[in-house]
């Protein structure tokens, strides 16, 4: 009797194990797809090429094997901003600077070259200028702004007392299309900063902007991408309160 009594009991609690059982293949099932359907939707990124600057920065060393630069200086580096800065020197005459820019570079280039390029000199300050090209390549501003915690990670391994400053980009006449990410990009950056004790967010983003936000062309050299002597001007009274004092 007490079997008989039980049975319907015994039935139910199967079909409800039955029916949870289903239902989590299917929860796994739609999860999975899911999971790999986020995975699909990834952009596919071919190789980085750091073999293309392997002729700068094979100068820079050399350059150094002949006239040694000073450590605990203030390091420039990034892409063709810093590159084409030619009046840095002069703008911070009170102190000693070293300029490491190499044009069309990304972040992650240098941090890749970072042990010749950054770390022999000991730089007490680095500001990085770079995140433009790497927009302008097609990477998402996430991405981005993970190269430059990776580019802190790297750095601060080796320097733990070097202050990393990076100098926002800014809009261009020619790459008007890509401001609403760079504006992503530098409020990533900024808000990691703001976190990071030894790192600090120099906000050039509107150096080159009208009242109304569009970009000036004559702060602009004839490839409306490049700062002339104008827009360097801007660009060093922005830099020039975040300097180490000497």
């Amino acid at each position: 009797m007490t079997r008989l009594k039980s049975a319907p009991w015994v039935l139910i609690a199967l079909c409800f194990g039955l029916c949870l059982t289903t239902h989590n293949a299917f929860a796994r099932q739609a999860h999975n797809s899911q999971n790999r359907q986020k995975v699909e939707t990834l952009p596919t990124l071919l190789p980085h090429d750091f073999a293309k600057w392997e002729k700068e920065i094979a100068a820079f060393e050399a350059s150094d094997s002949t006239a040694p630069l000073p450590k605990g200086a203030i390091l420039f580096i990034g892409s063709s901003v810093i590159r084409l800065w030619k009046t840095l020197a002069a703008d911070f005459p009170d102190h000693q600077t070293i300029n490491r820019g190499f044009g069309g570079s990304e972040i992650a280039d240098s941090t890749h070259f970072a042990p010749r390029i950054i770390f022999p000199y000991q730089p007490k300050q680095i500001f990085l200028r770079a995140g433009g090209n790497d927009i302008h390549a097609g990477r998402a501003p996430e991405e981005v702004a993970g190269d430059f915690w990776e580019f802190v990670r790297v750095v601060h391994k080796r320097l733990p007392k070097t202050e990393i400053v990076y100098i926002a980009v800014n809009p261009a006449p020619s790459r008007g299309a890509e401001n609403e990410r760079y504006q992503t990009l530098n409020a990533m950056i900024r808000k990691f900063a703001r976190r990071n004790r030894r790192v600090k967010y120099l906000d050039a983003y509107d150096i080159s902007l009208t009242p109304t936000g569009e970009a000036r062309p004559e702060l602009f050299v004839k490839d409306m991408l490049h700062f002339n002597t104008e827009g360097y001007k801007l660009l060093a009274e922005r830099v020039r309160p975040f300097l180490m004092k000497p």
